[in-house]
């Protein structure tokens, strides 16, 4: 393929019908995760195009969210895991790193646990792996949470995109009951992960500052970055962008840096 060129498709991966686009052709693989109620468009549509600049980038839709299709199983971050992992076998693509943002961090994180041999580098925006990692209120919040409370423009894209559009509700109550019933992970789960890893959270996140630098001291080659904003700001993420901000390029220029060396 050309540089920047494109190309889209379906793969069948444990029984899902999952969703995947490739950008560019560079070097090692970039496989972009998005975070819940997400599609690759609202999480990634303004870094995606800087990112492919430099390298291939593969960017995926999971379990229920985007083009995807969905299974008669809960959401977890150990099976989109595995459901990436086996997207990349069917791509025949042996190494690779990650870039995820929230659930889709986790979910990058979760490939450094079950899947080693597949990480070449990890970057996990604003995850979690145990509940205190959140702002106080936030499971509270998410027993409460309604479709009619979901960000306009995530249910925008999703009508948008999605092959079945009676489906939404399915994904909205999914997300939320992935997360009211998320349990902690072992902290020797994230002492497993060998590959250097990148954690970034924003100042003003829904997941608090505290706990991105703590997984940063766990996993054995890990470095931290925090940044001023709110949740998605610094990777310019449709709901909290903001306009004419440098941020954006700011962290590709970081994430070039730490993929490259």
């Amino acid at each position: 393929m050309e540089k920047n060129s494109f190309e889209s498709g379906y793969a069948t991966v444990n029984g899902l019908k999952m969703y995947y686009e490739i950008h560019g052709n560079r070097g090692i693989p970039l496989v972009l995760l998005h975070g819940g109620g997400s599609t690759i468009q609202t999480t990634f549509g303004q870094i995606l195009p800087l990112l492919a600049n430099h390298r291939k980038v593969i960017a995926v839709e999971l379990q229920a969210h985007g083009h995807s299709g969905d299974r008669d199983t809960e959401l977890t971050f150990e099976q989109d895991a595995d459901d990436v992992a086996a997207l990349l076998k069917h791509l025949k693509i042996e190494k690779a790193s990650f870039l995820g943002f929230s659930n889709g961090g986790s979910t990058t994180l979760q490939i450094g646990i079950r899947h080693p041999t597949l990480v070449h580098k990890l970057i996990a925006a604003s995850a979690i792996y145990k509940r205190s990692g959140m702002i106080p209120g936030f499971f509270e919040m998410m027993k409460n949470a309604a479709l009619e409370n979901m960000p306009q423009p995530l249910k925008t894209e999703y009508l948008k995109i999605a092959a079945d559009k009676s489906k939404l509700q399915v994904m909205h109550d999914k997300d939320r009951d992935r997360m009211i019933f998320l349990e902690d992970w072992p902290e020797s789960d994230l002492r497993s992960i060998q590959a250097p890893t990148l954690i970034m959270n924003a100042d003003q996140d829904v997941v608090l500052p505290e706990h991105a630098f703590e997984m940063s001291r766990i996993i054995p080659n890990a470095e931290l970055m925090i940044l001023p904003g709110v949740h998605g700001a610094f990777l310019g993420e449709i709901c909290t962008a903001v306009d004419g901000s440098k941020v954006v390029e700011l962290v590709v220029g970081v994430l070039e840096e730490f993929l490259q060396k």
